[in-house]
């Protein structure tokens, strides 16, 4: 799916929420718990006349709960509204100091008023067509068809060289750790969960085109590897080195299609989006008079 940079007022939010929950800014929540007198229709306080409008404070609750997960509560309501009314009077101390000239400034309003039209212009531009359901049948039995009678369980350490790949495995046959040595020496992605993959299942023999997306040789490697079982030596894998572990191994699990027809159709879905940005994206440079 297609995404864009924060705006700067979601970026504020998110600060402020930090400040005013770490108890740096007691005062302003202060100032929000005095009662409030004949506030306009739609409005939750004013700072000096300005008001802060209760569809700000609907939406920073919205992006807080979504961000992070927790629960909307009084508490959190009174937190953001807080935090609003921290960011009005921010807000217009800068203005007062005429921080609104500032060159940064005027290129941030710039950029978030571009994000904002480019972001509104794809969204009624960019039409994916609909997945229909013999798609989405036709991509389970094809992933179905894909996989082997036992599925994987594998922590991997990569590294980019042959020389760090032995001192490495050397120190787990010696009884290190492996997630922490993958934490501490592992360049691929893995590094942060220990190098822990997810669940891979595919046909042995291993074969070229049906290991799930793994690397031929590392699909080998894993499938030749006893439970509990760790590669002899490390072995090459483009270019870097690799020292795999096998965690587990068991029969494969497969989904019954009712159960995974609508993750499937939202991949599909998100497939057919990224195709048709793709194909306006395209369309729209064709048209476009460019020097680079």
């Amino acid at each position: 799916m297609l995404r864009f940079k924060n705006t700067i007022r979601t970026t504020c939010l998110t600060a402020f929420a930090s400040v005013t929950l770490s108890g740096l800014a007691p005062s302003f929540a202060h100032a929000a718990d005095a009662p409030a007198t004949n506030l306009p229709a739609g409005t939750v306080a004013t700072v000096n006349g300005v008001a802060v409008s209760q569809a700000q404070l609907d939406a920073a609750v919205r992006m807080v709960t979504a961000k992070t997960g927790q629960p909307e509560t009084p508490q959190l309501r009174q937190i953001l509204k807080s935090d609003l009314i921290a960011r009005e009077v921010f807000r217009q101390n800068a203005e007062k100091a005429h921080y609104g000239q500032k060159p940064e400034v005027q290129q941030a309003a710039t950029d978030a008023k571009a994000d904002t039209e480019i972001r509104l212009y794809l969204k009624d531009n960019i039409h994916a067509e609909a997945v229909t359901d013999d798609q989405v049948k036709a991509r389970y039995d094809a992933i179905v068809a894909g996989l082997g009678k036992e599925e994987f369980k594998s922590r991997i350490i990569a590294v980019a060289d042959e020389a760090t790949a032995k001192s490495v495995l050397g120190k787990a046959k010696s009884g290190a750790g492996f997630d922490a040595l993958a934490k501490q020496y592992s360049v691929a992605p893995s590094k942060a969960n220990g190098g822990e993959m997810p669940w891979v299942s595919y046909p042995v023999p291993v074969t070229e085109g049906r290991t799930q997306g793994l690397p031929l040789v590392l699909a080998q490697t894993i499938a030749k590897l006893p439970v509990g079982g760790m590669t002899p030596q490390p072995v090459q894998v483009g270019n870097v080195w690799v020292i795999v572990k096998l965690d587990a191994k068991r029969p494969t699990q497969v989904p019954a299609f009712d159960q995974a027809k609508d993750t499937m159709r939202q991949q599909l879905q998100a497939l057919a989006v990224q195709k048709a940005a793709a194909q306006f994206t395209a369309a729209q440079i064709k048209g476009a008079a460019i020097q680079q």
